[in-house]
């Protein structure tokens, strides 16, 4: 069974047994300060596991796609990828446990084909100190059906992973109790990190054995949560069983839910039992088409491969998303991936055309599956084929201040700012100092890393709050910033035309950032007039509101919703209307919301606008306050 045919199997699994499958969420989310990118499968779902209800119900499977910038120097190896699709199912205080421990190895053994001989689970084993008990009942669940295959399921207590690398394992042994570094769930990680009145439990990681030939050295004897390369995770189940009290204890909660995230291409590569990911269906046609251009071998050039495929099929659904290539946030994380997968094409004697060459071959593997790549498929080559064309400029630049900088030597920082500002490889810089003769100050390696490293820190904190996990975005100021946005697109749409859209929002404490289409430089007298509206509405002290309605009911109202989609066939509609039912904004939103826009006034704060920029092709930004 290929990657394509798991995805579409394990969404008619879930659905065959109450689940509303639900559309993906974009890889950039709307109105969540936290994070540049949707990073997990459970991500999006978030509010609705702490308490919200969601419009389609207490049952809910999908297939996320995820993007995380910072695994970007994990790949070049055969199990890590930036962009990856996370198969999810969730119980909103529903079924918990045994429902679904019994219905995931069903899916692997019965339907994606997998040997249950192959699969190892782990558990976690309590906490004595916050008075957690091991969880005994989840290792029941597993050893009841390994039996019913058959299948010995010795349970044995490791800890830590490094009691683990000491220890190993032994036969018969299949279910492994771990510490809350391993098998704990919280928005702050551990145990003790656990912040307070936040839901939090046990979870249970399900590990595919691809053979002790795949265990590589240095990292002591083989175990599930070793990183050796022998077990591989496919998937995790976490138990939300618990709350954290005021004093620092935890008491059960009423309402338990279960939330699944399974990576679709680890899962894939378990079905066909290769330890390389990049040998699935949904990645194996990209290495193909990079050996057939460059004439070269996947098994000689593994990693160069590797980064292209990985780095541009991320490429393409940032694009499909809305993310252009610039100089800011997630368009700067989207340039540095595109432009690193065309370096590492020097390396295989690929010059020119590369993502003319590639970015089809990507799009035919999604088409099927996800309609919004086939709608974009023209926009995105010609996206990113300007990109390229645009690199290979730049490149041609970097040779020209390569020589001025080459004059009396270089340093690893000026190596830096050729690679930084002028996009010119390092590789390159050394290859070209070689045959120029050029000295290179001296490890200038280890100069050359210390700035990298700062970049990396800069790449994935780009945004004040980086997500941990968590909505982090729900203070006062956040919700009344969300509720800014509103009244600021709204007001755009009046003074602008209707043709705006709006192309992201980013909301920390301090301000309010906002991305739309419009051709050219808003002229400041029309900024005023956006100033000027928001400001009367909120002397209005219009009442804000929601209600849920059908997609399609929603869109016939009326409702704004550029990113109405990601919510489902069922959404929430914010209403902001005075009291005789005039009303100002409608739109499909998540929320949360004040109640009244007066709320944003307190304190005699004033909207202001304090700057309108570009932010990338057809795209302006405007950042705003309430001071």
């Amino acid at each position: 069974m290929n990657a394509q045919q798991i995805r579409n199997e394990y969404l008619k699994f879930f659905a065959e047994r109450g689940h509303k499958v639900i559309k993906r969420a974009s890889l950039v989310p709307q109105n969540d300060p936290t994070t540049l990118f949707t990073g997990s499968g459970m991500q999006p779902l978030l509010p609705y596991l702490l308490g919200q209800s969601h419009p389609d119900g207490v049952r809910l499977a999908d297939s996320q796609t995820c993007f995380r910038a910072q695994d970007v120097d994990d790949v070049g190896d055969n199990r890590h990828t930036t962009f990856f699709e996370m198969l999810g199912n969730w119980s909103l205080g529903d079924y918990f446990k045994k429902q679904q421990i019994e219905w995931f190895f069903e899916f692997l053994t019965e339907i994606a084909g997998l040997d249950p001989n192959r699969i190892y689970v782990t558990a976690f084993i309590g906490d004595e100190k916050n008075g957690i008990p091991r969880d005994d009942e989840t290792a029941d669940i597993w050893q009841e059906v390994f039996a019913a295959k058959g299948i010995e399921a010795k349970i044995v207590e490791i800890g830590s992973q490094e009691n683990g690398d000491k220890r190993g394992i032994n036969p018969g042994e299949r279910i492994f109790f771990y510490d809350d570094k391993q098998n704990w769930w919280s928005r702050g990680g551990g145990i003790e990190t656990t912040p307070i009145g936040d839901p939090c439990g046990p979870d249970s990681e399900v590990f595919y054995d691809f053979g002790d030939e795949n265990h590589a050295e240095g990292f002591g004897l083989a175990h599930p949560a070793s990183d050796s390369g022998r077990f591989v995770e496919i998937g995790n189940q976490v138990f939300m069983q618990y709350k954290r009290l005021d004093d620092g204890s935890f008491d059960p909660l009423v309402s338990q839910n279960v939330d699944f995230g399974g990576g679709l291409e680890r899962i894939a590569s378990a079905a066909i039992n290769s330890p390389d990911i990049f040998k699935v269906s949904v990645l194996w046609p990209i290495i193909e088409k990079l050996q057939t251009i460059s004439g070269k071998k996947y098994d000689d050039n593994k990693s160069s491969m590797q980064i292209i495929s990985d780095h541009l099929r991320g490429a393409v659904f940032l694009a499909v998303d809305g993310v252009r290539p610039s100089n800011k946030e997630q368009g700067y994380v989207m340039r540095r991936f595109i432009r690193r997968a065309i370096r590492k094409a020097f390396d295989l004697g690929v010059e020119q055309n590369l993502l003319a060459e590639i970015i089809p071959v990507i799009a035919d593997i999604f088409n099927d599956d996800y309609p919004e790549v086939a709608e974009k498929r023209d926009e995105i080559i010609e996206v990113l084929v300007k990109e390229e064309k645009v690199f290979r400029q730049t490149l041609n630049k970097g040779l020209r201040e390569f020589s001025r900088f080459a004059i009396n030597g270089l340093t690893g920082v000026e190596l830096f700012t050729l690679y930084d500002t002028f996009g010119f490889p390092v590789e390159l810089s050394v290859e070209e100092a070689q045959k120029q003769n050029i000295d290179l100050s001296k490890n200038w390696r280890d100069e050359f890393d210390a700035k990298m490293a700062e970049q990396r820190q800069r790449s994935q904190t780009a945004t004040k709050g980086v997500f941990k996990g968590g909505l982090e975005g729900q203070s006062d100021m956040h919700i009344k910033y969300h509720t800014t946005a509103h009244l600021m697109g709204q007001a755009l749409r009046l003074v602008l035309g209707d043709t705006v859209a709006q192309r992201g929002c980013n909301i920390n404490e301090e301000r309010l950032r906002f991305d739309f289409s419009y051709p050219e430089k808003v002229a400041p007298e029309k900024l005023q007039q956006i100033e000027d509206i928001v400001n009367e509405q909120i002397d209005k002290d219009l009442v804000v509101s929601f209600a849920e309605y059908p997609l399609a009911e929603a869109r016939a109202m009326g409702a704004y919703g550029e990113f109405g989609d990601k919510y489902g066939d069922k959404v929430k509609v914010y209403k902001i209307a005075d009291k005789d039912g005039s009303i100002f904004s409608l739109e499909i939103c998540g929320g949360p919301h004040v109640s009244r826009t007066g709320e944003l006034s307190e304190g005699s704060k004033r909207f202001k606008i304090t700057k309108e920029e570009s932010s990338s092709a057809g795209v302006r930004r405007i950042k705003a306050v309430l001071a």
